[in-house]
């Protein structure tokens, strides 16, 4: 144990990293070592193939290689075949910072490599502190820059370009902006506190950077406090109907894992491809609306494209949600009310839509007698017009209930 702390001490007088950290203690005790985020994703490892092979045969590895913590947590560890793997928490000032954890393939941990590993730890928790402290002033910078570069105040492209290369990003290639939420709490879920949602984004930023560096080290990903904006490029020869899809679709899958771990839903909008720096801005705001509109649309853990947004596109391209409002009230009249009656009557107008006014097709869809469909038909048309017979004003009418989709 002495020459445990003696190395350990050493790594951390020395400005090492978490690598070291796990290469020591494995080395000392003769285990395997990984160093993983507070949900399971590997920061940091000492850990031969064949322990990996063991971890995914327990089931304690999830399709994107995020390591299931949860299951391995407690005051006791699991066996392993003969040996034990047992998790750490890793944490300082009450904060919740890492876990390490260790895997013996052989025997159980004794109760002193259990105190050495607390020790290593506690190292561990010393040296992440400094380095987040670190990262928070290098995500302030970045953060106000690609904000300033999204509001056209950066400057002239090569300047844009040159100081993004002191950050290790390549903003010279095609890219898709994508905005990542986290959803709010299910009204099932307790309320919680802004720490608890501050520790809640930290992870949720921290995985899409650790994501974002797996797949190429040059993309930026910086956290926006309420979200987290990403700038992924596109493959090459990328032929998806909807540019960026694939790349996309990866970098979710990995964020989201099996959402083990705590893993917070979230929703994401991606923009079209921004060719160049110019473009950057626009396609900023198109991921902004993309989000915002399919999270409203499709609800919560929606991955939502602009350019699949179609008529939501367009109504997203207004700014005056007033003009808006009034438009669905002066098309809808009293539907656009959020009564019960009117929301009845909303469902009822959409399938006849659906239908193209097909009395008999909306009735069967909506389990309705055929004379009760006739009623209703005129109903509306008392309320709103001659639906059956004006196309221009069933087009009105459509586009009023995609509004009042979107605006709520």
């Amino acid at each position: 144990m002495d020459a445990l702390h003696s190395g350990l001490t050493q790594i951390v007088l020395e400005g090492g990293n978490l690598d070291g950290i796990a290469a020591e203690v494995a080395r000392v005790l003769d285990v395997g070592v990984i160093v993983t985020s507070t949900d399971g994703r590997e920061r940091a490892a000492a850990f031969t193939d064949d322990l990996r092979t063991r971890l995914e045969a327990q089931d304690l590895v999830d399709p994107t290689g995020r390591l299931r913590v949860e299951r391995i947590g407690g005051d006791r560890g699991i066996a392993v075949g003969e040996g034990e793997i047992r998790c750490l928490r890793v944490a300082a000032g009450g904060a919740d910072l890492a876990r390490l954890v260790c895997l013996r393939p052989d025997a159980s941990l004794s109760s002193d490599d259990v105190h050495a590993l607390e020790r290593a730890a506690a190292v561990a928790a010393l040296l992440i502190s400094r380095e987040e402290a670190v990262t928070a002033v290098e995500n302030k910078y970045q953060g106000d820059f690609l904000r300033d570069l999204f509001l056209r105040r950066a400057g002239d492209e090569d300047y844009v370009a040159e100081h993004a290369d002191t950050f290790g990003w390549d903003l010279r290639r095609p890219v898709v902006v994508v905005a990542a939420e986290i959803d709010p709490p299910g009204t099932d879920e307790a309320p919680v506190s802004r720490a608890i949602r501050r520790q809640w984004q930290a992870r949720f930023s921290a995985a899409w950077r650790q994501v974002s560096r797996g797949m190429d080290e040059g993309i930026p990903s910086v956290d926006f406090s309420s979200e987290v904006v990403t700038l992924l490029p596109l493959a090459k020869g990328d032929d998806q109907p909807v540019a960026g899809q694939e790349v996309v679709r990866r970098a979710v899958n990995a964020v989201s894992g099996d959402r083990g771990g705590g893993r917070r839903p979230f929703s994401v909008g991606v923009s079209r491809v921004a060719s160049t720096l110019e473009e950057l801005p626009e396609a900023y705001a198109q991921a902004r609306r993309a989000v915002e509109v399919g999270r409203r649309v499709n609800g919560g853990r929606s991955t939502t494209f602009f350019d699949q947004l179609g008529l939501h596109r367009l109504i997203a391209l207004i700014p005056d949600a007033g003009e808006l409002r009034s438009f669905t009230h002066d098309v809808l009249g009293p539907l656009a009310d959020g009564t019960h009656e009117a929301a009845d009557l909303r469902e009822t107008l959409q399938v006849l839509l659906d239908t193209n006014f097909n009395v008999a097709e909306a009735a069967r869809l909506q389990f309705f007698h055929y004379n009760t469909m006739r009623y209703r038909v005129a109903k509306l048309e008392r309320l709103l017009g001659p639906l059956s017979s004006d196309p221009h004003l069933r087009l009105d009418v459509a586009v009023a209930l995609r509004v009042l989709e979107i605006t709520g």
